[in-house]
C-alpha cells in the first residue's frame, strides 16, 4: 500500500511513491513468466526492492561526485608556502631626496612671487627684490642639479635576506647598497667606476663605452645554502652572457674580500651578477 509498510518473505520494506511509468523498473518476459504462479503481493514487493536498489545507486554516484568535487576546491585553496615576501623600503633618509627638485621648486616660486610683487598682482612688494635676487641663482642651480641627476635604482629585499643583512653584508656589499639607492649627481651611470675597470671599456680586450651595461634594479636574497646575496641586475642589448661570464672573476676581485660572484642569464636583454656573502649566518648567530 503506498505510504505504508508491507511483510514479504519476513523482511519488512518501506513502500515509496510510485514513479512515472517511464521511469518505473521494467519486467523482462522470463521474469514475468517465473512470477505468474506468485502471489500478486510479492511482485509488489519484487518491483519496491528494485526501485530501491538502483536509487541507492544513483545516490552513491552522486555522493562520490560531490566529494571529489569538494576536494578539488579545497586543494585549489590551499595557500602556496613558497611565496616571497618583500620588506617595504620605508626609510626616511636625506640621500633619497631630489636636491635638484627642491632647487627648482624654490627658485622658481620665489621668482613667481617676486614678480607678482613687483608688479603689484601680489602683497609685499617690498620683498620682491630680495625675493628676484634670491629666486634667479636658486632656479639656475636646481635646474643644473636636475640635469646631473641620476636617479636611484629600485631594490628588492626579501625578508630572509633583511634579517641577515647586517651580519652577513661585507661592507663593501653595503656601500654598494646605498651608493645606487640614493641620488648622485655628476655620474653618468651607476657603478660607473666598477664597470669601467671590469669591463675595460676602450681597451684590448673590453667593450665599447657605448655598450656598457647600464644598472636596472638591485635585489638582497638568500641562497639556498642560507647565505646572504645581493643580486645586481643589468640591462646590455649588445652584450651576450658569456661577455659576463669570462668577468665572473672581476666581479669578485673587485666587491671582494668574502665575496663570491656569480653571473647568470635573464630576459629580455637583463643579466644577473649575483654577490654571494661568504660569512656564515650560523657562525655570526652564535
Amino acid at each position: 500500500m503506498p505510504g505504508g509498510a508491507t511483510v514479504c518473505s519476513g523482511h519488512r520494506f518501506q513502500c515509496l511513491p510510485l514513479l512515472p511509468h517511464s521511469t518505473r523498473p521494467q519486467l523482462t518476459n522470463s521474469t514475468r513468466s517465473r512470477l505468474v504462479s506468485v502471489n500478486p503481493q510479492s511482485i509488489s514487493c519484487f518491483r519496491t526492492k528494485l526501485f530501491f536498489e538502483s536509487n541507492r545507486f544513483s545516490f552513491t554516484l552522486t555522493r562520490a561526485a560531490d566529494s571529489s568535487t569538494t576536494t578539488t576546491s579545497q586543494s585549489s585553496d590551499v595557500p602556496n608556502n613558497n611565496s616571497i615576501t618583500l620588506v617595504p623600503d620605508d626609510e626616511i633618509s636625506i640621500t633619497k631626496i631630489s636636491f635638484g627638485t627642491i632647487g627648482l621648486s624654490l627658485g622658481v616660486s620665489l621668482l613667481s612671487y617676486g614678480f607678482g610683487a613687483y608688479f603689484n598682482i601680489l602683497p609685499g612688494s617690498e620683498w620682491s627684490a630680495i625675493m628676484l635676487t634670491y629666486g634667479f641663482p636658486l632656479a639656475i642651480i636646481g635646474m643644473a642639479l636636475k640635469y646631473a641627476e641620476l636617479k636611484p635604482v629600485p631594490c628588492l629585499t626579501n625578508s630572509d635576506a633583511f634579517r641577515l643583512q647586517e651580519k652577513c653584508a661585507t661592507p663593501i656589499l653595503k656601500q654598494v647598497k646605498s651608493d645606487v639607492t640614493r641620488f648622485r649627481y655628476g655620474d653618468e651611470q651607476h657603478l660607473e667606476e666598477a664597470l669601467k675597470r671590469i669591463f675595460q671599456y676602450g681597451q684590448g680586450g673590453g667593450i665599447p663605452r657605448r655598450s656598457a651595461p647600464v644598472l636596472q634594479l638591485i635585489r638582497e636574497e638568500v641562497t639556498q645554502d642560507g647565505k646572504y646575496s645581493l643580486v645586481l641586475v643589468f640591462e646590455a642589448k649588445t652584450l651576450t652572457l658569456s661577455d659576463f661570464e669570462k668577468r665572473q672573476a672581476k666581479f669578485t676581485s673587485f666587491f671582494g674580500p668574502g665575496i663570491t660572484a656569480e653571473v647568470g642569464n635573464g630576459e629580455n636583454n637583463l643579466y644577473e651578477v649575483r654577490l654571494i656573502s661568504n660569512t656564515d649566518p650560523n657562525a655570526t648567530s652564535s
